[in-house]
């Protein structure tokens, strides 16, 4: 376990300390003990002097509920479907390709985007075009942008997602299976009240693990794949971080910002962790 302590405690729990800036005028030239404090300056600064600031809030809050909606049941449903797979040849092959964008880079999947969609030479607009519909401008129009993401979200996870829930299906006791069957239980009968039924404790893990991230999104992906005519819909908290503290150098205003998606993911996990624990045998403590 040392390693992983070691690691929590060096890139984790010590740069807390840095979260003082988020109530200072920050000044690299006098540091942490040196700058003068503000208290909550830059929070009212935020969510009342800010125009867009509503609209980040939004905007994060829209991905990551589309990526609850869609992306974490879809491991779900491909474990189950694995699971049925009687082939073993077609099951380690159709698995092995699942798992494959997972280890791609971030750059390189947001380059596969680009170049699949692009207007011109796309290949997906090809195909439209073929079919009659006409070209449309993915990337440049602020309603795709969403679809967009988290359907790349999806396929570069998905595979490598049903790793823990096919683990929990290895763990069911095959007796429930027999007993099923004993009882008259067809194949989706059995999917639906034995093998779903065996995943519903890592489902509850997972679920209250994903909510801490609930106010971040994939900042690497976004600021690769949005543009000023896409910032209506794709310009989120991590975005306005990057520009406001990176390049503007705003560092105790971007920390502030930060801090605010911090709080609100600690308090999703609390809340999540104390329902699941009151409704069911599983929780994270």
């Amino acid at each position: 376990m040392l390693p992983g302590i070691l690691y929590y405690i060096l890139f984790k729990y010590a740069p807390m300390y840095g979260v003082i800036i988020a109530f200072q005028n920050f000044s690299i030239g006098r540091g942490i003990t040196g700058s003068k404090f503000v208290g909550l300056q830059h929070f009212i600064d935020f969510f009342l002097n800010t125009p867009d600031a509503w609209k980040l809030v939004r905007n994060t809050v829209m991905l990551n509920v589309y990526d609850l909606i869609f992306r974490f049941p879809a491991p779900i449903i491909l474990a189950l479907l694995f699971h049925e797979i009687r082939s073993r040849k077609f099951k380690w092959f159709v698995q092995s390709v699942s798992y494959m964008p997972h280890f791609l880079s971030t750059v390189v999947i947001a380059g596969i985007m680009v170049t699949f969609l692009s207007q011109q030479t796309g290949i997906v607009n090809h195909i439209l075009d073929w079919l009659g519909f006409g070209r449309i401008m993915f990337l440049g129009e602020p309603g795709w942008f969403r679809t967009i993401y988290v359907g790349s979200e999806i396929w570069q996870t998905i595979g490598w997602g049903t790793i823990l829930y096919l683990a929990a299906i290895a763990g069911v006791d095959p007796t429930l299976y027999e007993a099923a069957k004993i009882d008259g239980a067809n194949r989706f009968q059995q999917m639906r009240h034995v093998t779903f039924i065996g995943m519903i404790p890592v489902m509850i893990v997972l679920f209250v693990l994903t909510l801490s991230h609930f106010m971040e999104t994939g900042f690497q992906k976004i600021i690769l794949l949005y543009n000023p005519m896409t910032y209506e819909t794709a310009d989120v908290l991590n975005t306005y971080i990057y520009r406001r503290g990176i390049l503007s150098a705003d560092f105790s205003f971007a920390t502030a910002v930060g801090l605010f998606q911090s709080v609100i993911g600690f308090v999703l996990v609390v809340s999540a962790n104390r329902v699941v624990k009151k409704f069911s045998d599983t929780s994270l403590w």
